[in-house]
């Protein structure tokens, strides 16, 4: 065993290779060839982070998924050596709190049940008509509207968010104030004053929200955290991180899934021919797992630190070292995926990690699902010349995300 990895050639002058690595213009749907390359050739290395620091990368499918599930390792975002997803994230999350997602058991755990009912697969099953009459109603929109489009304001995003907020009991037309949130987010480069005071509008706005449920409860999420306080299960605080925690990643996720997805057919029109002809929803669900392993949207892989030292293919992790776990590679990995940069909708892909594994594997993955699925059955049926309205080279993607997607995808019919 060792603790020190071989770095191959084309390290920086930092000792270890940089991290992220950019992806190929002419392959944006493909994880950065230089990480490939890592996963090839040391699938288990030290990489320099944005800032300094040198976690270990961890890009195979059998050792992420170990890791993932392992108790030895955390997901909390305030211990020193947690990898920063954005500049100020420790910083805010150690004076201002923190969601649940980056916390470890048994806190997580706690709170993740007071909301785990309303994500089950029977509710989100449930909620599938509604989601359908959505879907059907914003391409309702796009055909009576004028073309070329944005195809991300108009229906990615906007569908998730109509959702998140029928779930939650969230007026939609307050979208804006969620909308920018996220933006500033999942931006690894955006200034963290501004992310902070972001942060504490959508508090606040959340805190309102909670005194408007407490007075006037209705059937809607929002009222079934409001009760928790009222029963002492959760406290303000808990209970607005809870809810800010659903609205953003109810919404951002699946709208660049939507988004993406729908980019990655169009590139691949034998692929799409069968999504648009098929009236089988178990070929759609296919294409949907298929779909998610391809495009990881999770953008640089999942953050988390060592509390023990683990012996893990042929290294040992030190109590202490962070680690960064990518599914974009292992979700790529040729011992699990056969021909795996090749999308397939044919394929069982259901044992990929798109929404992660272990006890933080997301809590939405079911009602994600659902939309996704609706979508795919239902915009190129209903829209079956739809086509970018630009090449691609010009389509403007979010390589500085936490979440992988699109600016922008301007299509037409």
């Amino acid at each position: 065993m060792t603790d020190t990895p071989t770095i191959p050639a084309r390290a920086t002058a930092s000792g270890f290779p940089d991290y992220p690595m950019p992806r190929a213009a002419r392959c944006p749907l493909d994880p950065a060839p230089g990480l490939r390359e890592l996963q090839v050739e040391v699938p288990i290395t030290k990489v320099r982070w944005w800032d300094g620091s040198t976690p270990w990368l961890i890009t195979g499918y059998a050792d992420h998924r170990a890791l993932l599930a392992d108790p030895r390792i955390s997901a909390d975002s305030t211990h020193p050596s947690h990898p920063p997803r954005a500049a100020g994230m420790r910083e805010g999350h150690q004076k201002h709190g923190r969601p649940f997602i980056r916390m470890d058991d048994p806190e997580h755990a706690r709170l993740r049940r007071t909301v785990t009912a309303p994500f089950s697969i029977k509710r989100a099953e449930a909620l599938r008509p509604a989601v359908q009459k959505m879907v059907d109603g914003l391409i309702d929109d796009l055909l009576a509207g004028p073309k070329p489009v944005d195809l991300v304001e108009a229906f990615a995003l906007a569908l998730p968010s109509l959702v998140i907020c029928e779930v939650l009991g969230v007026p939609y037309a307050d979208r804006g104030l969620f909308h920018e949130s996220s933006r500033l987010f999942v931006d690894r480069d955006a200034d963290p004053q501004q992310a902070a005071e972001a942060d504490q509008r959508l508090l606040g706005y959340l805190d309102r929200l909670i005194d408007e449920k407490l007075a006037s409860p209705g059937d809607d999420l929002m009222s079934e955290v409001a009760a928790r306080i009222e029963a002492g299960e959760l406290s303000r605080e808990e209970a607005r991180r809870v809810a800010q925690l659903l609205l953003l990643a109810g919404h951002d996720t699946t709208g660049n899934m939507i988004a993406l997805g729908t980019l990655a057919l169009l590139q691949h029109p034998d692929q799409l021919a069968i999504v648009r002809e098929t009236d089988d929803p178990a070929v759609i669900a296919r294409a949907v797992e298929e779909l998610l392993r391809y495009l990881s949207i999770v953008h640089v892989g999942h953050p988390r630190a060592a509390l023990e030292d683990i012996e893990i293919g042929g290294h040992v992790i030190r109590a202490g070292d962070g680690l960064l776990l990518p599914a974009e590679t292992a979700n790529r990995d040729p011992a699990v995926f056969a021909e795996p940069d090749r999308l397939d909708i044919t394929r069982d892909a259901r044992g990929h990690v798109a929404f992660a594994f272990g006890p933080h594997q997301c809590l939405g993955q079911n009602l994600a699902r659902v939309e996704l699925q609706v979508v795919y059955s239902t915009l190129y049926r209903r829209i079956p010349t739809l086509r970018l309205a630009t090449s691609l080279d010009q389509i403007p993607f979010k390589h500085d995300g936490l979440v992988y997607g699109v600016h922008k995808l301007p299509v037409t019919w």
